[in-house]
């Protein structure tokens, strides 16, 4: 498998709490890697550190063989990489259906509405009127609706129905099957989402702790959602 980006010896310090402490990872192209761990284990931050919307105090980033440390998140953005972050995703003034065109660079909706259907009769409300559910679908359709080939989610189900989080976990393996990158972050590792995955890593107090097969890494010890998380979530 080629290696879409990796961290390489990452640290990533706010203030005075180091958050990542020189973390290792690598995700593979047009696969689904999970990076799992409690709140607090740092999961967050290496979707952040790799968005560039928090910087390294150490180490370096790479994406498809070229050196990324010091490129800002407006520049990732540009050349393909797209961040879903666990709040904020939306922008709360503008329609749904404002805010799928203005991801789709040609206008062309039709795929992000087939994957969730539910937002067909929401096209015209204002986001910040949403659910937090309906709010999470209109941030992954955003991303599928967008031309970007890395995609970080934290989360991307959180606060959507059983089934409609299925479907979304099952749209990943779609998605790189299409060709694709996806790295998602999670605190457990449902069957679907296990399914879709190549890779998963887990992580503890900001170290990898495992890193391997994802049905070996849903035996890890210790995933279990933990309380509200400091900075370095």
């Amino acid at each position: 498998m080629s290696i879409e980006t990796a961290l390489c010896a990452a640290r990533v310090r706010y203030g005075s709490l180091e958050a990542l402490h020189g973390v290792d990872l690598a995700v593979p192209a047009a696969r689904v890697t999970v990076l799992l761990g409690r709140n607090g284990s740092g999961r967050t931050t290496v979707l952040r550190a790799l968005a560039g919307t928090v910087p390294l105090t150490a180490g370096r980033i790479v994406w498809r063989g070229t050196d990324i440390t010091r490129m800002p998140a407006h520049a990732r953005a540009r050349r393909g990489l797209a961040l879903v972050p666990d709040r904020g995703a939306v922008f709360s003034s503008l329609s749904v259906g404002e805010q799928l065109e203005l991801a789709a660079p040609d206008g062309a909706v039709g795929p992000a509405l087939d994957a969730y259907p539910q937002l067909r009769a929401l096209l015209g409300r204002r986001a910040g009127t949403l659910s937090g559910g309906e709010q999470r679908m209109l941030a992954m359709a955003r991303a599928l609706a967008g031309p970007a080939r890395l995609l970080l989610l934290d989360e991307p189900a959180q606060g959507m129905s059983p089934a409609v989080t299925a479907r979304t976990h099952a749209l990943l393996g779609e998605l790189a099957a299409a060709g694709r990158t996806v790295l998602v972050a999670e605190q457990a590792l449902p069957p679907a989402l296990c399914r879709a995955a190549t890779v998963a890593y887990v992580l503890r107090r900001g170290s990898v702790a495992f890193g391997g097969e994802p049905a070996e890494a849903a035996r890890f010890p210790g995933l279990r959602a933990g309380p509200a998380s400091p900075p370095g979530r």
